[in-house]
């Protein structure tokens, strides 16, 4: 995650022209730095004509996202407002939809997966959101959540945010506006949230909100504003709620500079009548972008919100080639509340996703699958608590 254009973006920006600028020799000084002062020069002319969205757009991975056999792709469904209802398929069909939600804080697109096989049971429903630089269909095929819902039996939506919204499509975790309920990006994530509740039949008991990097940190900023709405988050590679307030508190914290305490204006998180937001935290150990610091602070503030009678044991394991230490607090009925996993050798990427998708690491526990086995298992009693749902590679 980068408040600056990514190197892919920078990839973006080299285009003929610039190049062409920076042959250019317009007089007699030939030194390295008069060479350099006119290059900027007629770049920084140049700059404004050129669309740098569409330019990063272009630039941003998209593989194709593949639904199980005799599955559907629908047509686009455009919400009016109230929300027409969904024409939910066959119980037999699967779907991936592309929908647009609008309310007063603005719209966003997004991908909607509906698995086959529904027969009319109340289903769980996560909200995935990408991280930099990324899309619904490449975070979709990065993680293979879509597989899992096919599996598993859940509801799976990517919200995409535009580079009009961010030049890097990052979601705008560190602005004050982005991190309040109601207002701004938490207010369009929330809405989409509620619209697939009305259409579908989901079970709002089990409706959970997870994301890499910045969308790591906006869905940590989800379950702070809305705990009655969201039952648990998972954040891989992303940072505390209220870590930044600005472009340059939230560099600070990236690098591991915040801390609970170094930060006085930390927002106090809203409070859920049926306890705490669950939460499960994945960071790489190696991880040079969002410093690992960022998910004990996670860790460390979901820790604290808890009741004296919880119960916390750590555990040190292998998967996939790579060591991680899992910390795990669970209540009196032995149900995780909190899961942080500490991956060693991995950097800023999805642990154990699929290498089609940017930002993933093949290597190491499979992130999405823990996430899927610690949503479920809420309300009852966990043997997973003692023993991860580990696929070794």
């Amino acid at each position: 995650m980068s408040l600056k254009v990514s190197k892919r973006s920078n990839r973006a920006g080299k285009t003929p022209e610039l190049r062409a600028l920076a042959c250019q020799d317009a007089g007699p000084d030939r030194s390295p730095a008069a060479w350099m002062r006119r290059a900027l020069g007629e770049a920084l002319k140049l700059l404004p004509q050129v669309d740098l969205p569409a330019l990063l757009t272009k630039f941003r991975k998209t593989p194709p996202v593949t639904v199980p056999d005799e599955a559907a792709f629908l047509e686009p469904v455009r919400p009016v407002d109230p929300p027409a209802p969904l024409k939910t398929p066959p119980v037999t069909v699967a779907a991936y939809l592309t929908r647009t939600f609008a309310c007063e804080a603005g719209s966003r697109d997004y991908k909607l997966y509906i698995p086959s096989h529904i027969d009319g049971r109340k289903l769980p429903l996560i909200i995935m959101l990408h991280g930099c630089t990324q899309n619904p269909d490449d975070f979709a095929v990065g993680t293979r959540m879509n597989q899992l819902a096919e599996e598993h039996g859940f509801v799976v939506a990517y919200p995409r945010q535009p580079t009009t919204a961010n030049l890097s499509g990052c979601w705008n975790w560190f602005n004050p506006k982005d991190q309040t309920r109601d207002l701004g990006e938490p207010s369009i994530i929330a809405g989409i949230s509620r619209a697939i509740m009305a259409e579908l039949n989901i079970d709002a008991e089990r409706v959970y909100v997870a994301g890499l990097s910045a969308g790591g940190a906006m869905a940590e900023i989800m379950g702070a504003t809305y705990p009655e709405l969201y039952a648990a988050t998972g954040i891989h590679s992303g940072l505390a709620y209220g870590s930044a307030t600005d472009a340059a508190s939230a560099s600070a914290a990236m690098s591991g500079a915040s801390s609970p305490v170094a930060v006085p204006q930390r927002k106090r998180r809203l409070k859920r009548a049926k306890g705490p937001v669950r939460t499960i935290v994945f960071h790489g150990a190696s991880d040079q972008t969002v410093h690992p610091s960022n998910g004990e602070m996670i860790l460390a503030e979901a820790r604290a919100d808890l009741a004296d009678t919880t119960r916390e044991t750590q555990q040190h394991g292998s998967a996939g080639g790579r060591a991680y230490t899992r910390t795990v607090i669970v209540d009196a009925s032995g149900v995780p509340l909190v899961e942080h996993w500490s991956i060693e050798g991995l950097g800023h990427a999805w642990s154990g996703g699929c290498p089609d998708g940017s930002h993933t690491d093949p290597h190491g526990p499979d992130a999405s699958r823990e996430m899927v086995r610690f949503f479920l298992e809420t309300g009852q009693r966990s043997t997973a608590a003692q023993a991860p749902f580990l696929r070794l590679h």
